[in-house]
């Protein structure tokens, strides 16, 4: 899958290469063409991309830092593994992130920001049950960036962006499956933002965010 590039020079910028190829390897490792585990040799990737090592060797970095690639001395790069002990405790930050993200959305509640999210929760709903995975999965990342909005914490924000990509790894077997589930939860969180009840929202923030991982709190 060639990548779209002017120059494969190595000494040329190419920062907005290696920005396509980083979001084209989150796509697959979302997805979970490339397994957990599976190692990402920069050799075949410039190949694969149509592209020099370098910006695969960038991509990879980037990856790196936001936890969903491992690279290791001498051994190079992998898709991150989440299992046993790391996978529960990045469930539980997210759901402690997420319910103050939504307590905070509850606190803060804009009229106008709600509407959009309302816009966008009728619109997940309708596609619920489509089984189109890669709609649902945008939807569903626009759902909780407006929900952040409404918090208006950037701090917070930016904390989550990370951490938000390395959980979607594990919730996306059980995503599609639950997708209609999904959206009533996301509708009961948004009923508590709009009530202006931050207990509420925080509590079906956190349960969402378990139920999603197929992991009791």
């Amino acid at each position: 899958m060639p990548i779209a590039n002017g120059d494969k020079k190595p000494g040329l910028n190419h920062s907005p290469l290696t920005q396509q190829l980083v979001e084209a390897l989150r796509e697959k490792i979302m997805s979970g063409e490339l397994a957990s585990g599976e190692r990402l040799v920069e050799e075949r990737l410039s190949e694969e991309f149509s592209v020099s090592r370098m910006p695969v060797r960038e991509a990879l970095r980037q990856l790196a830092a936001s936890g969903l690639v491992i690279i290791e001395p001498r051994r190079g790069a992998s898709v991150a593994k989440f299992h046993g002990d790391l996978l529960r405790e990045l469930v539980e930050v997210r759901a402690t992130l997420e319910a103050l993200n939504a307590r905070l959305a509850a606190k803060r509640h804009d009229p106008e920001q709600i509407a959009a999210l309302e816009a966008l929760l009728a619109e997940g709903t309708k596609n619920a049950h489509s089984g189109d995975g890669d709609v649902l999965a945008v939807l569903n990342q626009k759902f909780h960036l407006a929900l952040g909005k409404i918090a208006a914490n950037s701090v917070l924000q930016e904390v989550m962006l990370s951490l938000r990509d390395r959980t979607e790894v594990l919730f996306a077997p059980r995503s599609q499956a639950r997708a209609p589930q999904n959206w009533e939860e996301h509708a009961a969180i948004l009923r508590a933002v709009i009530k202006g009840d931050p207990e509420l929202a925080g509590l079906l923030a956190a349960r969402h965010i378990y139920n999603a991982a197929g992991i009791e709190p």
